[in-house]
């Protein structure tokens, strides 16, 4: 093979691969490509938040639990959230304890008291959590390490690092 067909061998094969890095790249869904896990085996992700409860901030039971966290487990397996925590940016922890979210199953975490289901959990709160205004929930694993978040009232809704 001559210095010119291996120069040129090599650089076709090099725009191959560029090109398809493109492709791989623009072929991935906008959360994969912009909001990438740490842990990517758990797969838990912050699926909606409702951050102000509907009708009045009256602090009562039924307004508190009108604010609410969902995960869901993108997966098929169970995922045990023991030790995991959820956090807004003033500090407020919520830490699960003994709970297996199913796969392919979402849970609400609600700000107020409540009787903890399969697919409702309640802080036990008296006092609203999440920020109407802006705030960020964060997600992370019993190691801390950090699994997803969800930022709102920034100019923008959506993931922020």
């Amino acid at each position: 093979m001559s210095a010119f067909a291996s120069v040129s061998a090599r650089r076709l094969a090099a725009a191959a691969l560029a090109a398809g890095a493109v492709v791989g790249a623009v072929a991935l869904p906008a959360s994969a490509a912009s909001h990438a896990r740490p842990d990517s085996r758990s797969r838990v992700e912050i699926s909606a938040v409702q951050y102000d409860s509907p009708g009045r901030d009256d602090r009562s039971n039924r307004s508190l639990n009108q604010e609410w966290v969902e995960l869901t487990n993108t997966t098929r397996h169970a995922v045990d959230l023991d030790g995991w925590t959820l956090k807004d940016e003033s500090g407020h922890t919520y830490t699960f304890d003994g709970y297996r979210l199913a796969g392919r199953a979402t849970v609400r975490i609600h700000t107020g008291e409540g009787r903890d289901t399969r697919t409702d959990l309640y802080q036990d709160r008296r006092a609203y959590v999440w920020n109407n205004d802006r705030d960020t929930a964060t997600l992370r694993n019993d190691r801390g390490r950090f699994i997803d978040d969800e930022s709102w009232g920034y100019g923008r809704r959506g993931h922020r690092h």
